[in-house]
């Protein structure tokens, strides 16, 4: 795999903090650095995903009134922690 080098400007206490942390996991300063980068971007990926699929949902009901109840929802929620092989229940106006 490719990579690409960037630097990082860090104040002396960040840079001693991931050093400390570094050294209590028994790895490089720069693997903290780049695990931590990896699991924000992931979660900041995860959240915009999360943001579009609200909007695109809720353009949906706009055009069309389909809907769940929040009681229908937590229905089959329920059934499917109890391990039951249920269907999501149909969307209705």
């Amino acid at each position: 795999m490719a990579t690409a080098t960037t630097s990082l400007k860090l104040d002396p206490a960040m840079k001693e903090r991931i050093e400390r942390l570094a050294a209590a996991k028994d790895r490089s300063a720069h693997w903290v650095m780049k695990r931590a980068i990896e699991q924000f971007v992931d979660r900041e990926e995860a959240e915009e995903q999360f943001r579009r699929d609200a909007e695109d949902a809720w353009e949906h009901y706009q055009r069309t009134g389909l809907h769940l109840t929040n009681a229908e929802v937590m229905d089959w929620l329920e059934r499917r922690i109890r391990g039951e092989a249920v269907q999501l229940p149909k969307s209705h106006t």
